[in-house]
């Protein structure tokens, strides 16, 4: 008579079978923390990702179009040291957010992700209602990224000649079959276009260093002239030191939700190979890359492209989607050069893809980890042959499909209006992370688990958590504070912009009403304390498939098939 152990590695615990069950059967298991799931392997992941494919993906959500044209907006707004200190200061936050994030996942790397987390850890009221914010973000960003590709493609085929809608349902059709072909097949796919993200913005920096230097066709050496004239700061919504001030914090929001997608990794765990050695790997390069290519691209834009340029004004105003909107093709024309607008356009629209495929994937994986944590139907938590949870699949792809509505214009700027909505979801699940990574060391010390027994931890520990969790929840109470204040040219004239207020502050009471609305109505109504935590339910199970890995790898390794050299050495550093 053999153990059942849980195929998500997440809330039950090994339990013997009836003499009358076999080991193929449903078997509902119930934990101590009130979960009741049917297991089968019909409900099973696969950990079918692997290392080189976990790391691209990590930095491929944190790379995209916020960082090609949104840093344009930030520039003309506030001027180039606010838009350095701003995207220093967050990307040092996001390294709190994925140290926190990856102490969890490698202690315990079940498939529900960081949703299992702080139900386990925290409150399962906190879990149920991260987990259902963040599911509405992505099945709303999604087709919004569908239809930032077809406005992209109109930079070669007009809406004139061509619907969007057609591109729309060929994109939409892609990724689909992109995520029902299984994870090894969509790890590769992101892999090579995370690849080609990576190989833009290294090209982009390498072409805006030149140019910065004089070996532009104007031989121009700007250096940091523009620092000085028209200068470092731009004032905003006033004038002096406040003016500048209030730039600055402006920066510091459109900063943020530049680096959101990065807790992409904690998505991935549960599908990840050896995910104790691949997740921590994953963290520390994704920091030094997220530092690289953001802090040093808006550094560079700054030197090249005076915050007062008419061109940047235009470029902003005029244009939301492609690479006109871009202050690096405005850096290239500033420079004398002409002919690359169209292949950054390329460039763009392999990022809206890739940010589309993952938005669904991220989707898909959150709607199955609510039906694993028995908070959603349990229709969503089942697999087909490949681990692919096509139900789960299925419901996010057809809401998807509300890109469509997108397509008319009268329609396009509610969605806007919903898009903003949903946004503000992001930074909440930063600040749940947090929160669930203050209440796992304080249960892991309480229970006596030392640092030692970690395959990792947060090099900064609750002191850098604690202080990411305050800035979080510093920028998600005044990331709209403009609705406030008077602003000459808001449209209408209005003093209060109400609706930017609703949409951008009605996030945080729905995610406060689930929360305290589960505590009302759900099976569990109190949080854990320190010791009531679970963090040992399936921790042996998962020990063991490690240990079966690590043997299986020793084994090829042993039989001469090693492989990868010239990967691991001369490769693997940069990617």
């Amino acid at each position: 008579m053999g153990l059942i152990h849980r195929k998500d590695q997440g809330t039950s615990v090994a339990r013997l079978p009836s003499p009358q069950s076999s080991g193929d059967e449903k078997v509902p298991l119930d934990d101590d923390h009130g979960h009741n799931v049917l297991e089968s392997p019909e409900t099973g992941l696969h950990r079918g990702l692997r290392s080189r494919q976990i790391t691209m993906i990590a930095i491929g959500g944190a790379i995209g179009t916020g960082l090609i044209i949104g840093t344009g907006s930030s520039l003309a707004r506030a001027g180039p040291l606010s838009i350095l200190i701003s995207y220093t200061i967050v990307g040092f936050i996001v390294y709190m957010v994925m140290c926190a994030l990856g102490e969890m996942a490698t202690y315990l790397p079940i498939q529900s992700g960081f949703t299992g987390y702080a139900a386990r850890f925290c409150d399962p009221a906190l879990g149920f209602s991260l987990g259902y914010t963040y599911w509405f973000k992505y099945i709303i960003v999604t087709p919004n990224q569908l239809t930032a590709a077809a406005l992209v493609i109109q930079y070669w085929v007009p809406r004139e000649k061509v619907n969007p809608g057609v591109f729309i349902a060929v994109f939409l059709v892609t990724i689909i079959l992109i995520n029902y072909l299984g994870i090894k097949f969509f790890g590769e796919i992101e892999f090579w276009l995370s690849s080609v993200k990576v190989l833009t913005i290294v090209g982009l920096l390498i072409l805006s260093l030149v140019l910065v230097l004089g070996g532009g066709p104007d031989h121009d050496r700007k250096g940091f002239r523009y620092w000085k004239d028209p200068g470092a700061m731009k004032p905003a919504f006033g004038t002096g030191d406040l003016g500048r001030f209030l730039g600055l914090w402006s920066t510091f929001v459109t900063a943020t939700f530049a680096y959101l997608g990065t807790e992409l990794v904690g998505v991935t765990v549960g599908e990840a190979q050896n995910p104790r050695r691949v997740i921590p790997r994953a963290i520390k390069l994704t920091f030094w890359r997220i530092v690289v290519f953001y802090v040093l691209s808006v550094l560079l834009i700054g030197m090249l492209v005076p915050y007062d340029s008419p061109r940047l004004a235009f470029a902003t105003k005029e244009a939301t989607t492609g690479a006109s909107a871009s202050p690096f093709v405005v850096a290239m024309i500033e420079s004398g050069i002409s002919g690359l607008p169209g292949f950054l356009n390329a460039c763009i629209l392999i990022f809206v893809f890739s940010a589309a495929n993952s938005d669904l994937y991220i989707a898909t994986r959150t709607l199955y980890g609510l039906a694993k944590e028995g908070n959603s139907a349990s229709i969503f938590a089942r697999t087909d042959q490949r681990g692919v949870p096509i139900y789960a699949l299925g419901l996010s792809a057809s809401i998807a499909c509300i890109a469509f509505l997108n397509v008319a214009d009268d329609s396009r700027k509610v969605f806007t209006y919903f898009v903003n909505l949903v946004t503000i979801f992001g930074l909440l699940t930063w600040i749940s992370i947090l929160v669930t990574h203050i209440y796992f060391v304080k249960a892991r010390r309480a229970q006596g688990i030392e640092k030692h027994q970690l395959a990792y931890t947060a090099p900064f520990g609750l002191p850098g958590t604690y202080f990411a969790l305050g800035f979080c929840i510093v920028i998600a109470l005044f990331k709209n504070f403009d609705v406030f204040i008077h602003v000459p040219d808001r449209e209408g004239g209005e003093n209060f912009d109400y609706v930017n207020f609703i949409t951008g502050y009605l996030g945080i009471p729905l995610y406060l009403i689930m929360i305290f609305g589960y505590k009302l109505l759900g099976p569990k109504r109190q949080g854990w304390t320190p010791m009531t935590a679970d963090l040992h339910s399936g921790k042996e199970a998962i020990d063991r498939e490690e240990e079966e890995f690590l043997a299986n790898k020793a084994a090829k390794q042993g039989s001469g098939r090693r492989g990868g050299w010239f990967y691991r050495h001369f490769i693997a550093w940069l990617l």
